[in-house]
């Protein structure tokens, strides 16, 4: 019985930090923009051959 008076208030706690932490994260904005991150990944970027030719003629400083 004793136990159940400490777990009770414990997963009341921890509730209550699991929602305010998804209040949080939803002000700051984590979940605007859903769709960019999954379209990014299929993008190409350019060939490694195209990267290595431009920093040899001294064209690429970055």
């Amino acid at each position: 019985m004793i136990i159940l008076l400490m777990l009770i208030p414990l997963s009341l706690m921890l509730l209550a930090v699991a929602i305010g932490s998804f209040v949080w994260a939803v002000r700051k904005g984590q979940f605007d923009d859903m769709d960019t991150p999954a379209i990014d990944i299929l993008s190409d970027d350019r060939p490694l051959e195209a990267k290595a030719e431009r920093t040899l003629d001294g064209r690429d400083h970055g």
